[in-house]
């Protein structure tokens, strides 16, 4: 599964990706290395694309795109 892996990176993964999008632990743990921190990478760039907005900006789906 992680053996080699760091597993203070491991950590902060799984809680990033399962906090966010309020996926099992278990669930995020079962995900491949690369995919894992795919998602940790479109995480935050929608966090990013978020706080680009004026905060007076209605946020639509659309509007993370």
């Amino acid at each position: 599964m992680t053996t080699g892996y760091p597993l203070d990176q491991l950590y902060e993964e799984v809680s990033f990706v399962a906090y966010h999008f309020n996926w099992d632990h278990d669930d995020v743990l079962e995900l491949p290395h690369w995919e894992r921190r795919r998602w940790c990478e479109e995480i935050s760039k929608i966090h990013e694309r978020m706080n680009d907005e004026p905060a007076t900006t209605t946020r639509s789906l659309g509007s993370l795109r």
